[in-house]
């Protein structure tokens, strides 16, 4: 089967990895609301696990870090203000470290983190990270696009679910989730597979 280039070729865009030292790194609702009931993904726990791992490297490699979480009201799967919405513990913000609270896919709309991000002066590299990747993720990369800035999500530190396509037919989590890593790399930014992709 033939491949088609990427927008990202076509355009001339650059598609080399970031450095996560001279990256800002954006850590997307990593909340419990992901890991049981109604909303939880398959690869949770390992996406976490690799997320925990970015954090960590970010932190020794003193890159700035920015938290974002998703407030859908009190009594959702959402509610910041109970266990179930929290940030997860693996990645908790630290003291210092900005969260932002979004009510939409894209973290840039109707928050303060476009502003955030030009008070730090930081860009253009921007490394997102977290869940969902159809959602959320993809989103947010588009946002990011859409203002200049260049951003690189790290594959293995995000996950998705199983959905129904609109004729009922299953659509595989593990489908969606390369789906939108697909759409993100063909022109949003480049995508790491691994968190040592970014941090070697």
């Amino acid at each position: 089967m033939p491949v088609s280039k990427t927008l990202r070729d076509i355009s001339g865009l650059d598609s080399q990895l970031p450095k996560l030292a001279d990256s800002t790194l954006i850590l997307i609702d990593f909340q419990n609301t992901y890991r049981t009931g109604v909303m939880a993904l398959e690869g949770a726990e390992e996406a976490l696990a690799a997320g925990a791992r970015l954090l960590a490297a970010a932190r020794a490699q003193g890159t700035t870090v920015i938290h974002i979480l998703n407030d859908g009201g009190e009594g959702t799967p959402y509610d910041i203000r109970a266990e179930i919405g929290a940030i997860s513990p693996e990645v908790a913000p630290a003291e210092g470290e900005t969260v932002i609270v979004k009510q939409f896919p894209n973290s840039f709309h109707a928050t303060d983190l476009e502003k955030t991000l030009r008070a730090l002066d930081a860009g253009p590299d921007l490394v997102l990270a977290g869940f969902m990747t159809h959602m959320c993720v993809t989103f947010t990369a588009q946002g990011a696009f859409n203002l200049g800035y260049r951003p690189t999500v790290v594959a293995e530190a995000t996950a998705s679910r199983t959905l129904a396509a609109p004729d009922g037919t299953p659509v595989p989590a593990g489908t969606l989730h390369s789906a939108a890593l697909t759409t993100i790399s063909d022109l949003f930014g480049p995508v790491a597979l691994r968190v040592e992709d970014v941090i070697a």
